[in-house]
């Protein structure tokens, strides 16, 4: 056997030694998992020298220098609550005005730095001022208003498609989902940002869906769904299913203000003087506290 051969075979069993060592004395230690030390085990043996070097190195190093005391003289644990104050951005403050007095700007630049404002913050209820946008002159505005009418409106009608099939579905929730899907369509609906046909489609799957919660359980509906349900067979100028719902809300909660607004709203629409009055009677002998928006509306039809 040459002399090479024999210092390799050397080198060989001093390697197993160590890597016998290490699995001893980690094994005595237990302070690492058993996956890494084994996973460093095996590394060692299947690159001596330079295995076990890499392993001591790298133990060494961190002794060195990561087991050294932390300086926690700067820290404060303290439990009184800061609060942190950001400035505000008075460039942006300065140039916010409503869209609609924006499009009547012709100066491009500023109109595209406003939309692209809005565009960044939360414009899901402002999509009925964005839609005005489509007919600004600035082409590039306009693409702007076009892009997030897109991706908003093709959310919205691929959720209230998911949500709709899961009302169908016969369990527990199915009230609830119900109910859910209703509240999601209102803020849309109510900005009137779809084609006409589409609205009305909308509106009334928003009422059929609210008419399958109110056979299974009506007790969960509450005053503000029959509301925003009225309101939008409203104006989409179904009166014979808004007054439907109309009646149901003046049963299920005769003492809250929404029940009556809503008969009146849907008699002020159809001209119908007497019942409108009526209805107005009836809330003034009430005991319900009548807000401004009522005041206007009494004051608008007489």
């Amino acid at each position: 056997m040459s002399q090479r051969m024999k210092l390799f075979i050397f080198l060989l069993i001093i390697n197993l030694i160590m890597v016998v060592f290490y699995l001893i004395w980690n094994y005595i230690r237990r302070k690492e998992k058993i996956g890494s030390v084994w996973m460093k085990a095996v590394m060692m043996l299947l690159c001596p020298v330079t295995g076990p070097a890499f392993v001591f190195l790298s133990f060494l190093l961190f002794k060195l220098f990561s087991s050294q005391g932390m300086d926690l003289s700067d820290v404060v644990f303290s439990k009184d609550r800061k609060e942190n104050f950001l400035r505000p951005d008075e460039e942006m403050e300065r140039n916010m005005v409503s869209l609609e007095e924006a499009l009547e700007v012709t100066d491009k630049k500023s109109l595209r730095t406003l939309m692209l404002n809005v565009i960044r913050g939360d414009y899901r209820n402002s999509l009925a001022a964005i839609n005005l946008a489509l007919n600004s002159e600035d082409s590039e505005t306009a693409h702007y208003a076009a892009s997030v009418l897109q991706d908003v409106l093709n959310d919205f009608r691929s959720k209230v498609q998911t949500d709709y099939l899961l009302c169908q579905e016969e369990n527990e929730q199915q009230v609830e989902n119900c109910i859910k899907l209703v509240e999601y369509m209102n803020p849309i609906l109510e900005q009137q940002v779809l084609t006409n046909l589409e609205q009305r489609s909308m509106a009334e799957r928003m009422q059929e869906v609210l008419q399958k919660a109110w056979e299974l359980d009506k007790i969960k509906i509450s005053s503000t769904v029959y509301e925003k349900v009225c309101q939008r067979l409203l104006e989409v100028k179904d009166y014979e299913k808004c007054t439907l719902w109309c009646d149901r809300a003046m049963e299920q909660y005769p003492g809250v203000l929404s029940s009556y607004t809503c008969q009146m709203k849907l008699y002020f629409s159809c001209g119908k003087k007497e019942k409108f009055f009526q209805v107005m009677q009836e809330l003034r002998d009430s005991d319900i506290a009548i807000d401004n928006e009522t005041l206007e509306l009494i004051r608008t039809f007489m």
